[in-house]
């Protein structure tokens, strides 16, 4: 399940939001996450490392509640990016950046450690400002967690612009 996304909206933010520890292309200790688009669905790959084990042989929890956080997010930002009439990798402006409203995550099979991760999200405007994403997280072929975030655009005091 070796994927990768060539296009990500990660790489359209502003180098002031690139910090992120789950998804900032500039955090160097960081998870560097990308997401990106596969057909109407959005998809997020992750190679998790040694460290982020739970128990030998599963990953940690967290990290997958932060895949799920960070997928969500990101595919808020290329929905309405979609939605402006805009694509990751085009001459655009900046996309929106998102923030969690609400995380929901359900841990339906302890996650392998070892094996590539696939984060897929559907997204659906239920407000101009807000956004539902619905995940699952694979480990190969097998649903390891579900999860859910409500994303809400940036509030201004977020911002510095």
């Amino acid at each position: 399940m070796r994927g990768k996304v060539v296009h990500a909206i990660q790489d359209e933010y502003a180098e002031d939001y690139s910090w992120c520890y789950g998804c900032g292309r500039l955090n160097e200790q960081g998870l560097h996450l990308r997401t990106g688009w596969d057909g109407d669905r959005t998809v997020t790959y992750y190679a998790p490392r040694a460290e982020q084990m739970a128990v030998p042989g599963f990953v940690y929890g967290g990290l997958i509640a932060s895949l799920i956080d960070c997928h969500g997010t990101g595919s808020a930002s290329l929905a309405v990016h979609r939605k402006n009439g805009y694509e990751p990798g085009s001459k655009a402006p900046e996309p929106p950046r998102f923030v969690t409203a609400s995380l929901k995550v359900d841990f339906v099979k302890p996650t392998p450690h070892g094996v590539p991760l696939k984060a897929i999200g559907v997204t659906e405007e239920i407000h101009p400002k807000k956004w539902k994403v619905s995940i699952e997280v694979f480990a190969d072929d097998t649903c390891c967690a579900m999860g859910e975030v409500i994303a809400v655009v940036m509030p201004k005091t977020f911002q510095n612009k």
